[in-house]
């Protein structure tokens, strides 16, 4: 592993390829305007977006390696490290980036709502792959905002940029949506992995070893991120992973309860629960009824 520079302003980026500073927090580059430069690996104090037509590099984002291919978009969140490695000789990229500081966005509603864009926390394999006309809405975006930058500066230029900045994000958005939805096969086979996880977790006895699963952990165990596992689920359920691992411990725990043969407080330890208090009350919350008031309605029937 080579050197990792690091990355805290948008200025520092400019400087390490060598791009003219036209605003202190913010930075559109057309890559195939500037010759080859060595390649490298950052930790970046900013958020970041690049669309990738170049040949395939060895990129390095987080822990995770990954051929892009041409049209390819990430985007990369304050905090995280990515990059390539340099191979010896100056590259000539082709491709668009863009960088904003986040203190461009303070006091304005992108700033409180700039965590819903959860694909700034995927991982590398979990990229965008552009369509043509993707790719073009994209570039007309960044071409939008190297405009603007290339403007006066004046009393609306920061209320310009950022509302272009919250476009070009909804347009991520639109297009991620869009490829979740042409991997339908792929979601059903993750889905129904998921499913098995979190049998054989119980199957096993995991839970009373380890507790309860999570989301991140079953995310972990899929080789999927947190969040892009997250809104996979969401897209193809209607409902979050956590709500998921609660809707199969309700079933379960309806199980034990209508078999017999144990009180709530064995079935609570079970099922990973510390507390059969914990438990009761998540029943109660799903059900409407407390574990005590399933069963009498049972045998009710």
């Amino acid at each position: 592993m080579g050197e990792i520079k690091k990355i805290s302003t948008v200025h520092d980026f400019n400087a390490l390829l060598g791009v003219e500073d036209r605003h202190p927090l913010i930075s559109v580059i057309d890559f195939s305007a500037y010759p080859p430069r060595p390649l490298f690996r950052a930790l970046l104090g900013v958020y970041g977006i690049y669309i990738r037509e170049d040949e395939p590099q060895n990129v390095v984002y987080g822990t995770s390696k990954y051929d892009f291919l041409g049209g390819t978009l990430i985007a990369i969140a304050p905090g995280q490290i990515s990059g390539a490695e340099d191979i010896g000789h100056p590259v000539q990229r082709k491709g668009w980036a863009i960088l904003f500081d986040a203190e461009l966005l303070h006091g304005t509603s992108l700033a409180q709502k700039i965590r819903q864009y959860t694909f700034f926390s995927y991982e590398v394999n979990e990229a965008l792959h552009m369509q043509d006309s993707e790719r073009e809405t994209i570039v007309e975006c960044l071409k939008h905002i190297r405009k603007e930058l290339s403007g006066p500066q004046d009393e609306y230029n920061r209320t310009i940029l950022v509302a272009y900045i919250e476009v070009l994000l909804n347009y991520c958005m639109r297009f991620y949506g869009r490829q979740f939805a042409t991997r339908k096969a792929a979601s059903k086979d993750i889905l129904a992995r998921f499913e098995r996880l979190l049998t054989e977790y119980f199957d096993s006895g995991e839970q009373t070893r380890h507790g309860l699963p999570n989301v991140q952990e079953c995310a972990e165990r899929l080789s999927l991120s947190p969040n892009y596992f997250g809104d996979l689920v969401k897209r193809e359920t209607g409902e979050t992973p956590h709500e998921h691992i609660q809707r199969f411990l309700i079933e379960r725990v309806k199980k034990s309860l209508a078999e017999g043969g144990k009180t709530i407080s064995e079935i609570a330890y079970d099922m990973g629960f510390n507390y059969p208090h914990h438990l009761s009350r998540m029943f109660k919350n799903a059900t409407g009824m407390s574990p005590k008031e399933y069963v009498t309605a049972l045998k009710l029937k």
